[in-house]
């Protein structure tokens, strides 16, 4: 196993939208918004008949906040976000034994094995959350062939209950 892993990473607005999406869907929000859109889904498919034009557009209304107008809402926030000078400029991240190195613009940070919060290993991506508010996104076309590897040294070094998707 190497030592050292660097990757580079320069976020594109498809995959802060895929992160933004993973949020905006996960726990009871997610089941919440599943549950609602299949109940309007239902009434509108099984109720058309009774229903009156209004609560028709109602009821496609209601299907379509979270299967459409959500995602293209976070979709332009994100492409706003992806635009900033911070975005375009790339990030790097270096995981050794000791922990992570961060650098971008000139500017590095250390932060040791203990001191990263937990990571989610996700369809598209690894997201490692250092705290509530910030984490580093490594997209797959990032990892790349190193993937394999990196998620071993993940492995030897955050305990289980710190690792999602695993």
């Amino acid at each position: 196993m190497k030592k050292e892993m660097k990757f580079e990473v320069k976020l594109t607005a498809k995959e802060l939208w895929q992160f933004s999406m993973y949020h905006a869907n996960a726990g009871f929000t997610g089941l919440f918004n599943l549950i609602f859109t299949a109940a309007a889904l239902f009434l509108l498919v099984f109720r058309w008949g009774e229903l009156t034009m209004a609560y028709r557009f109602l009821l496609v209304g209601c299907v379509l906040i979270f299967t459409v107008l959500q995602p293209l809402l976070l979709y332009g926030k994100v492409r706003k976000q992806a635009k900033t000078p911070v975005m375009a400029e790339p990030m790097y991240l270096t995981f050794r034994e000791e922990g992570l190195e961060v650098e971008q613009n000139g500017q590095n940070a250390t932060f040791t094995w203990e001191q990263m919060g937990r990571m989610d290993k996700k369809l598209t991506m690894a997201v490692l959350y250092m705290d509530r508010v910030h984490a580093y996104l490594l997209p797959k076309t990032v990892l790349g062939e190193q993937e394999t590897e990196f998620y071993e040294m993940v492995k030897m070094h955050l305990p289980k209950e710190r690792r999602k998707g695993f």
